[in-house]
């Protein structure tokens, strides 16, 4: 199988050197093992993304030299795979509603139990409050989250194929790594909208990607993502885990860095190269 990676952004705000790195290792590991990069329009968040944003992120990808096929898959777009997995998981009793708001999960969590991690992936690693055995049908809206004690009572070790950061080669993650430090995580919003734990494992299959390309700050969060795949009987790709690209404090760049936005940089006169030497390519 050739191998099809993607490059995911959100369209709410201007790429920066970070993307640029992501994007150009994504389309050069495609195209080593003549495979293909996919270009994902990852816009759940509607009160930030915007059209111009998405305009320029394709304007900023072929001003580097990178190619994608269209049509590109938009989030906005695909409500409805998003509630067939939702209703999948409800069914088989893995799903509950939440209704703490992010205060309820911070006084709860001044109290931990001994010993107990305090943080996850999602950050504070949720206490548990509204953890129950769901009936019915699905809520038409709130928030659920996932039952991570019943999701891998059945699954043993999570494994997954790791390229990019160390550990390298299969990494293998307990179910007790699961449940203790990384806990019940929000599948879907208090909004209603899909979050980016379940989306991203529906779209990754929906697309066919062999290997995920991102930062090595998402590196904790595959599990889940794993988890997910098994429990939806989605196939695992590979992941590559990269290096993330940071600022003379050492800070990771964010989209508020204008300074180093791309289009900034190319307005100033820099060129593809300049941009590709700057990341360490």
């Amino acid at each position: 199988m050739s191998s099809v990676t993607r490059f995911a952004p959100s369209p709410t705000g201007p790429l920066h050197l970070g993307h640029a790195f992501s994007a150009l290792t994504a389309f050069a590991r495609a195209d080593a093992a003549g495979g293909v990069m996919l270009l994902r329009i990852e816009d759940l968040d509607r009160s930030r993304a915007r059209p111009e944003w998405e305009a320029l992120i394709a304007e900023d990808l072929a001003w580097l030299g990178l190619t994608w096929p269209r049509p590109v898959m938009r989030q906005s777009e695909r409500s409805g795979a998003y509630d067939d997995a939702l209703a999948r998981l409800w069914e088989a009793g893995l799903l509950y509603p939440c209704t703490c708001s992010r205060r309820d999960i911070e006084a709860a969590a001044g109290a931990p139990q001994e010993g107990a991690p305090l943080l996850g992936p999602d950050g504070l690693i949720y206490p548990g409050t509204c953890r129950a055995d769901a009936a019915g049908p699905v809520p038409p809206g709130g928030a659920l989250r996932l039952n991570m004690r019943n999701a891998v009572e059945d699954l043993g070790q999570i494994r997954f194929s790791e390229t990019g950061r160390a550990p390298l080669g299969t990494v293998s993650v307990a179910p007790e790594t699961l449940i203790e430090g990384i806990g019940d995580v929000v599948l879907r919003r208090r909004d209603g909208a899909a979050a980016y734990h379940l989306a991203v494992v529906v779209d990754d299959a929906a697309q066919g990607i062999t290997e995920v390309v991102r930062g090595e700050d998402l590196f904790e969060a595959t599990a889940i993502h794993v988890v997910l795949q098994h429990l939806l009987g989605l196939a695992t790709p590979a992941y590559h885990h990269h290096r993330l690209i940071r600022d003379e404090h050492g800070k990771r760049l964010a989209k508020r860095d204008d300074a180093r936005a791309l289009s900034t940089l190319r307005a100033e006169g820099w060129t593809p190269l300049d941009v590709r030497r700057a990341v360490g390519l």
